[in-house]
């Protein structure tokens, strides 16, 4: 679906899932169980599996609503020595629930060129990506210039656990945003970032 005068847009941004070298303990697991420094430890897997309950399913009820598009980091492509496959991992159990191929056309580094496909949809967007590229350059590629009050300007390092929604009613409205804490997993924390 394209936007248009009278189409509204929700944005729903994910960090990556866990990986290794934090607090979660174990290596990286490919799905098929190989270890790999660039993809998901058990507790990121984990991860995956409840964000695909929650955005695939109606427990998440108006304030998380299912995605008809999702963008996830190219796993295959980056400006990085060897480029992560966590941001499409974390994608991937809640892309084969809705039957959705995920659209992997940018890399860590085009937040802007992302920003400008992801405003040119209608409905609901979902986008997995690299945490200090989120807050650095893809939130004020979306915002454009508006100054919207609550936006974090630094992602907490140790957080996997939360959604930045943006939502407008039409391509010139103004952005609303929230940050919210669906609180999936054990220790995962009810409070907002700064």
């Amino acid at each position: 679906m394209t936007a248009n005068s009278t189409v509204s847009l929700t944005i729903l941004i994910i960090r990556h899932a866990e990986k290794e070298g934090e607090q979660w303990p174990g290596p990286g697991l490919t799905p098929e169980g190989v270890e790999d420094k660039k993809s998901l430890v058990v507790r990121g897997w984990q991860r995956a599996g409840a964000w695909a309950t929650l955005f695939g399913t109606d427990l998440g009820g108006d304030r998380y609503p299912t995605p008809i598009v999702i963008y996830a980091a190219n796993p295959d492509s980056s400006p990085l020595e060897q480029p992560s496959r966590r941001p499409f991992q974390t994608v991937t159990p809640l892309s084969e629930r809705l039957g959705i191929t995920p659209i992997i056309d940018y890399q860590v580094g085009q937040e802007s060129e992302l920003a400008s496909a992801i405003a040119g949809n209608s409905g609901v967007v979902l986008v997995s990506w690299e945490h200090k590229a989120i807050t650095g350059r893809l939130l004020p590629a979306i915002a454009s210039g508006q100054q919207i009050k609550g936006m974090p300007h630094k992602w907490d390092d140790t957080r996997y656990d939360l959604v930045l929604r943006f939502d407008r009613l039409s391509p010139d409205a103004p952005w609303l945003f929230w940050q919210l804490c669906p609180r999936l997993l054990s220790g995962d924390s009810p409070a907002l970032m700064e």
